[in-house]
């Protein structure tokens, strides 16, 4: 259809309707768009928006196509399943109050996807819901009230005038069941033909209207065209049935929603800052800027993510890591946005706010893959189509036929069909399932960007994990402490805290990892004097004793010791402490396995997938550390093309190959790969190439994600079998006539809400 469709009328009072201007506001503005660059390095928009009326598959297209109408509107996704759209617009072309009016004349509502407008939407559909449920609920007990003497009469005990009397009742009764209750069959019906689309509401609305008009007749005029027979009783308890399932689905995918709102909740609207004239004031989080100070009390959440300047406490990450054990945060450890603070009052220095915390890109990428149609429901949408044509040809053909065999039957025959082969239980198959499977993943800290990984997922058989930071800890571990010369009138215990003290003082990644490894104890507790630092050596400094003691490499720690020339040909990086240039001890570091690792390759090895080990760290330590965690090889001195040559190797063979990792080096490979999970510690890029993340960094939850995928494909391949065999079966009892259009109403809403229920069990 063209462009220029006339305005709708506007929606029904039932939706509520925001303020369209009041969205443009660049306060209102933030809260429900982040900002992003475009092809050319613009400046683009991408907002989330809720949206109210929608019933089926058919819908989500059909908003698609109006906000993609608009002009300046880039990209348009709608999610079926949670009723939410993702939308990419040009602020120079357009504003977002257009996105929402472009929707309400499609014959939909829309707010933006914030807590408390999409709180009032939700109350405002609900409410209208289940009013329309309890009209055609009541109005069903009394036409069946009415039509029961016609059932249970004898013959000759049921006079005409008595009949005709209650079928009068029943059709007074039936109107506002037509005109109130079933209101969003017709109306989605319409909008689909205006918009040049057939959806699932259409043989719904054309059922209703078919067995009013012939059931009207007859009642007004029972020797005319129609007959006698009055099918009210039919249509009020299709109707109530049909109400009854859309709303309990309805329930279902609130919950859904006041979920992730739980989780916004946990965000504090306030923050507690220290101003440049040295007083602590209140402000509101969003004009946290970086560099800030905050106090945090406890028990509340931190506001952004930065580094504890003061105090130290224990933070929980549950939220955010899906770790429910609270973690230590001394001084100087880095505070996520939306973890609480469980240990005691801190202060903080602010390093990200906003949109760039790690809390607020979870949720940035949980609202984007909800918006997503996986493949297997984009295969149920283009056969929803045809299907639908060849519903009403089927049940204009069996029109015919029985107008022909018995018209007395014509009526509810042809509605009988049209209503047992709505397709709405097929098209909710696979994005319930998906939507479901996703927000089982997100509770156990592995989020999903993009939906059609979790298919995926589930079809790998070959799996490259990378090695450092992602089998791997960022930081080694020391594994043995050798005392040499003067070093063997000290214990272990006295060394390594006199060695974590020295340490205290130098950033170095091995110095760190000493003092993590070392007692307790403050950087100046041996009264270290004339401490420095020098690049590619170590830290040298004099105690109190004015004696000189060196930390680093070996041959500047012990650059007065005859043992220092002798060389190490031991493997694996290593601390040498010394004194007044003598030998003092040796401390060993090795890679230290995350936790898990070795369980999560063997779990996924047990279940056939081929583990290799992937990195550019040199071989000989790929292929020890592949042996350690028992993977099935190591490929090593592997740079970017390296990976992405052992990669598509594979894929020539046709084979689906998943790739975990977390560095930069790994974006390339990450985005070949058939589907790939970056650790949520890994880098920006990485993260942001991945099709899902492990924000927990626990290797065995890829072994949970791949269980949850297999789960959730046969899941929906379940509900596509049930589908079909509902229709299959029940198709032919219609066109023989052995189905009443109140059991084909009660059939179809059964069937939807098995295939809801089916579905969530992908989220356990």
């Amino acid at each position: 259809m063209s462009a220029s469709v006339r305005p709708a009328p506007p929606p029904p009072v039932t939706t509520v309707q925001v303020p369209v201007d009041a969205v443009d506001d660049p306060d209102e503005l933030e809260r429900f768009t982040r900002w992003v660059s475009g092809p050319q390095g613009e400046r683009v928009g991408e907002s989330a928006l809720q949206l109210a009326g929608m019933y089926c598959a058919a819908c989500a297209g059909t908003i698609e196509q109006a906000l993609l109408r608009v002009d300046g509107v880039l990209e348009a996704h709608v999610g079926a399943a949670t009723r939410r759209a993702s939308v990419r617009w040009d602020p120079a072309r357009v504003q977002p109050s257009a996105l929402i009016a472009a929707v309400r004349r499609a014959g939909y509502d829309a707010v933006p996807d914030a807590a408390e407008p999409a709180r009032a939407l939700r109350r405002a559909e609900q409410r209208a819901a289940l009013w329309r449920l309890f009209v055609a609920s009541f109005a069903m007990m009394q036409v069946m009230m009415f039509a029961t003497p016609s059932y249970v009469a004898g013959p000759g005990e049921l006079s005409d005038e008595m009949r005709q009397l209650l079928n009068w009742g029943s059709w007074v009764i039936s109107i506002p069941v037509v005109w109130f209750s079933a209101a969003p069959f017709f109306r989605g019906a319409w909008y689909g033909l205006r918009q040049g689309r057939i959806g699932m509401d259409l043989p719904v609305a054309l059922g209703v209207l078919v067995t009013f008009v012939a059931s009207t007749g007859a009642t007004f005029d029972p020797g005319g065209l129609f007959g006698h027979e009055v099918y009210f009783d039919s249509l009020t308890m299709f109707v109530a049935f049909l109400l009854g399932g859309r709303f309990l689905e309805l329930r279902a995918r609130h919950r859904a929603a006041e979920a992730l709102e739980s989780a916004l909740a946990a965000m504090p609207e306030t923050a507690l800052r220290l101003g440049d004239d040295g007083r602590w004031s209140e402000v509101p989080v969003r004009r946290l800027r970086r560099g800030d100070r905050v106090r945090v009390a406890l028990g509340a959440a931190f506001p952004a993510d930065g580094v504890l300047v003061a105090g130290s406490t224990r933070a929980s990450e549950a939220l955010i890591t899906g770790e429910s054990a609270p973690i230590d945060k001394p001084a100087g450890s880095e505070v996520l946005a939306g973890s609480v603070n469980a240990g005691s009052p801190v202060e903080m220095r602010v390093d990200r706010v906003g949109a760039d915390t790690r809390f607020e890109t979870i949720v940035s990428m949980m609202r984007d893959a909800a918006t997503q149609r996986p493949a297997m429901a984009r295969l149920a949408d283009r056969w929803a189509t045809p299907f639908l044509w060849a519903v009403l040809l089927l049940a204009a053909g069996a029109a015919a036929a029985w107008s022909v065999i018995d018209p007395s039957r014509v009526v509810w025959v042809a509605v009988s069909v049209l209503i047992v082969t709505c397709p709405c239980a097929l098209s909710l198959a696979a994005p319930a399932t998906m939507v479901a499977a996703a927000g089982g993943l997100a509770r156990r800290g592995v989020l999903v960007q993009r939906l059609d990984a979790i298919e995926a997922l589930a079809r790998v058989r070959h799996l490259f994990f990378d090695k450092t930071g992602t089998l791997t800890e960022e930081r080694p571990s020391l594994v043995s402490v050798e005392r040499n010369g003067a070093g063997t009138a000290w214990g272990d215990s006295a060394l390594l805290g006199l060695a974590a003290s020295l340490a205290g003082w130098s950033t170095h990644p091995l110095s760190r990892a000493l003092v993590a490894a070392g007692p307790e104890v403050g950087s100046d507790s041996a009264g270290w004097r004339d401490v420095a630092e020098h690049a590619g050596q170590g830290v040298e400094a004099r105690d109190l004793e004015a004696r000189h003691w060196r930390l680093g490499a070996r041959d500047w720690a012990w650059a007065g010791d005859g043992e220092s020339s002798s060389g190490d040909g031991r493997a694996g990086p290593a601390v040498w402490l010394g004194v007044d240039g003598s030998a003092v001890a040796c401390f060993r570091f090795d890679e230290a396995l995350r936790e898990g690792a070795a369980e999560a390759v063997a779990a996924l090895r047990a279940e056939g997938i081929e583990v290799v080990v992937l990195s550019g760290d040199r071989a000989a330590r790929a292929a020890r550390l592949a042996e350690r965690v028992g993977a099935s090889g190591a490929i090593g001195d592997a740079g970017p093309a390296d990976k992405l040559a052992a990669m598509a190797a594979l894929q020539q063979r046709g084979e689906t190959v998943a790739m975990v990792g977390d560095g930069v080096n790994d974006a390339p490979v990450l985005a070949k790969a058939d589907v790939s999970l970056a650790m949520g510690q890994g880098a920006l890029v990485s993260r942001a190439q991945a099709d899902a993340v492990v924000v927990s960094n626990r290797p065995l939850d890829v072994v949970r994600a791949r269980r949850t995928a297999r789960k959730a494909v046969r899941i929906v391949r379940q509900n596509m079998l049930w589908a079909a065999t509902y229709n299959a079966s029940c198709i032919p009892l219609a066109l023989v006539g052995w189905l009443p259009p109140w059991a084909a109403g009660l059939g179809m809403a059964l069937s939807s809400l098995l295939v809801i229920g089916n579905a969530t069990r992908a989220a356990r």
